[in-house]
């Protein structure tokens, strides 16, 4: 009963909006208070100034990555994550950003957490094939990463060659490249 309420009420509003642009008045938008644009704006302009501050060289983010307790994550997708990623990174593909996901892995919002993306990389497309730079997957993991309320959040600021990188990278074993690595299974420095 409640799908045949659901969808009688859709096609009324369906209905309502066709009446109101057919007189030439605007349809009210539906309102989600689960979706807040204004809010992510916000933020993003907050994560923005923050992220000035918070972009590191590769020598930095080497050598930062070595201290304990410290988590890179990579947020791209699993199948570029397994073929290939920084040595020791934990992979949470961006849509995977989510209150109860962070909360698991990454409990202390005072963690000194390392990213990077696509477009730190160049000469592996497969695995790091290149965005748009305003589209850049750092991007919205930073202001993600923000927004959840941590502020220890480094990029890798800088595009490096694959075949002159200080930085180790790995494909992942062929019977992990389904699985997210977690948190416990980061091997202590």
């Amino acid at each position: 009963m409640a799908r045949v309420v659901t969808r009688a009420v859709l096609v009324m509003t369906c209905i309502a909006g066709m009446l109101s642009c057919a007189y030439g008045q605007t349809p009210t938008p539906p309102v989600n208070p689960a979706i807040d644009m204004r809010g992510y704006l916000l933020a993003s302009r907050d994560a923005a100034e923050h992220r000035e501050t918070h972009r590191l060289a590769e020598d930095d983010f080497l050598r930062l990555s070595k201290k304990p307790g410290v988590v890179i994550l990579d947020a791209r997708s699993r199948e570029k994550f397994a073929a290939l990623h920084v040595a020791g990174a934990i992979n949470m593909p961006f849509p995977d950003i989510a209150v109860a996901t962070l909360r698991d892995a990454i409990p202390d919002k005072n963690t000194i957490i390392l990213i990077y993306c696509n477009n730190n990389f160049i000469n592996a497309d497969a695995a790091f094939p290149s965005k748009l730079p305003s589209a850049s997957l750092n991007l919205s993991t930073y202001i993600a990463l923000y927004t959840y309320g941590y502020r220890n959040v480094y990029e890798l600021g800088q595009i490096i060659d694959i075949n002159n990188a200080k930085l180790d990278l790995e494909p992942s074993p062929a019977a992990d490249a389904t699985q997210p690595a977690t948190l416990a299974q980061i091997p202590s420095p």
